[in-house]
């Protein structure tokens, strides 16, 4: 059956250009599986070329083993190229994530501070609050630090959660808890202040691209008791530029 296509040779190139314009077809259209069918066609329709080209090549048609075998290859490059200049177009035009969001006007809304975090130990909070939390700008945009002022409690972790506001949309979830936590331990009378040793990245969104963002402080006992929310903040912030 194969090599009765391969003998008609015009057979895989008529193939390959149908394979080829349902794919030009189905980027003008919403429907997922036509894109899926037109890649497995476009797929069958070069392993066609490729075996045409060598079939040929075994019985010396050199004319048609070039001509199939160029095809092939050549529609390769192009997907490959085509890959890469989407690839670069998308690092220009940057993370389009955060494009369309808007700040509510009818907020709280915070912008961190620039200073790094205060490296003392100890600090009495000005404020004089029991509890009370800050994030503050590290070196690039989208990434952060924050400290916290917290008085007698029980010792455990304190990690953030982090939600865009108008759709409350999860932020960075399968980092921020890990790379926001600090161990803490005040058995004391006194505000004791921790802060986070390294930053950690909002990944949602791009430079440039300010969005609101309600932070939330939680605290896990390490006495086994269940985890609890301290705190909540709104902040102005821009996503990591990736």
């Amino acid at each position: 059956m194969l090599t009765s296509c391969f003998k008609k040779w015009w057979i895989p190139i008529v193939f390959w250009v149908a394979a080829l314009g349902l794919v030009i077809v189905s980027n003008w259209t919403p429907l997922p599986f036509l894109g899926m069918a037109s890649f497995i066609l476009l797929t069958l329709s070069l392993l066609f070329l490729f075996g045409s080209a060598v079939y040929h090549l075994v019985y010396r048609r050199w004319l048609k083993a070039i001509l199939t075998g160029l095809l092939g290859v050549g529609t390769i490059a192009g997907i490959i190229l085509y890959a890469v200049f989407i690839f670069a177009m998308e690092q220009l035009d940057g993370d389009k994530w955060a494009d369309n969001l808007t700040i509510p006007t009818n907020i709280t809304l915070n912008t961190p501070k620039e200073q790094s975090i205060i490296s003392s130990d100890s600090i009495d909070h000005s404020t004089g609050k029991a509890f009370d939390f800050e994030l503050y700008n590290s070196f690039q945009p989208g990434l952060y630090e924050y400290a916290i002022w917290i008085g007698k409690t029980e010792p455990g972790t304190i990690y953030l959660k982090a939600y865009e506001v108008t759709q409350e949309y999860p932020l960075s979830t399968d980092n921020l808890a890990k790379s926001s936590s600090i161990k803490i331990i005040n058995d004391t009378d006194s505000i004791i202040q921790f802060g986070t040793k390294d930053h950690f990245t909002i990944y949602e969104g791009d430079w440039g691209k300010p969005y609101a963002a309600r932070f939330e402080v939680w605290f896990h006992p390490d006495n086994g008791k269940p985890d609890r929310k301290l705190t909540e903040k709104i902040y102005k912030i821009e996503g990591w530029q990736r």
